[in-house]
């Protein structure tokens, strides 16, 4: 038990601290910010049980005092709702379907330091967003394909569009394609505009990288989340058949353009499944997550479920240098 903040820590769970009560959300947080940031550095993700905010309102202003700064999203792969500068609500994804082991915007030169997450209403059954430590996962995953993937990196190939996936109008804020260029080429991101308007994107990562404070050897990327074979079977064949590999909304090969086959998609999973910690949500948690140390996931839920998001902590992976 953490004398400081009384964090609970039990197998299987992430950290958890109880609180009774803490009258207005927003002060009960900015009083304890440096605590809670302690903690999630010693335990990677914090949930913070008893909170209560009432509204988005009071949400939104809790997770702003919790960070440093916030950012705004850029190369969005799902929409979003947009409650106000910073606030967004967890990505629309089919509620059936489970969003796998990820850490967000990984395949970007700049990523949230740490995720915020503020639950206003929690589903009846499912929707956890659950955590697993990439240090953990880098160690169980088979040496031979760590190596690789360390040695070639990743490639994430994207095809933005009005039909499927996000239109490059709303991942990139902008409908200036002047713009969208100038941002591609500063973010080491090759592109293309095909002849109906849309743009396509390939850029190359790093899928093992250092904690720049800690020190630990992570397993960060999103290799099998945003692969083809992650998606539901009926769903991939419809996509293929209609748009071919190459115009998938989003796709992950090895980093010298080898693809990836479904029995890696699955042994990563499969990992990542190992070491998962989850607690379901109630109305008015709270949860800190080191977006660098741990992955996170969202399990498929029933019911309605209102889950706000804010991305903290901007980090420059640049310093990575090109593959």
């Amino acid at each position: 038990m953490d004398a400081e903040l009384d964090v609970d820590v039990e197998e299987g769970r992430p950290a958890l601290v109880r609180v009774s009560g803490a009258g207005d959300p927003g002060a009960w947080a900015a009083g304890h910010r440096d605590a809670l940031r302690r903690a999630v550095a010693r335990h990677g993700a914090v949930m913070v049980r008893g909170l209560g905010p009432r509204d988005a309102a009071e949400a939104g202003r809790m997770l702003r005092n919790l960070a440093a700064e916030l950012m705004s999203e850029r190369e969005a792969f799902a929409p979003r709702r947009v409650y106000e500068q910073g606030i967004y609500s967890s990505s629309k994804w089919p509620p059936n379907e489970s969003m796998c082991m990820h850490h967000e915007l990984s395949y970007a030169l700049e990523v949230p330091g740490t995720m915020l997450f503020a639950c206003l209403g929690a589903p009846s059954q499912g929707g956890a967003t659950a955590v697993a430590e990439a240090s953990r996962v880098l160690a169980a995953l088979p040496a031979d394909l760590v190596e690789r993937f360390e040695r070639e990196g990743w490639l994430i190939t994207r095809s933005y569009g009005d039909e499927i996936g996000v239109p490059w109008q709303e991942a990139f804020a902008t409908s200036d394609r002047a713009e969208v260029e100038s941002y591609c080429a500063a973010n080491r991101i090759t592109f293309e505009w095909t002849g109906g308007g849309e743009l396509r994107t390939r850029q190359r990562r790093s899928a093992v990288i250092t904690h720049p404070e800690q020190g630990q050897r992570l397993w960060f990327n999103q290799i099998a989340f945003l692969n083809e074979w992650t998606m539901a079977p009926e769903v991939r064949e419809y996509l293929v058949d209609v748009y071919g590999r190459d115009g998938l909304p989003f796709n992950t090969r090895f980093g010298n353009g080898d693809e990836i086959g479904e029995d890696v998609v699955q042994t990563i999973n499969k990992t990542y499944d190992s070491v998962t910690l989850r607690e379901p949500w109630q109305a008015g948690d709270l949860m800190l997550v080191d977006n660098l140390r741990m992955a996170h996931s969202r399990e498929a839920f029933e019911g309605s479920r209102e889950v706000l998001v804010a991305m903290g902590d901007p980090v420059s992976l640049d310093y990575f240098g090109e593959l």
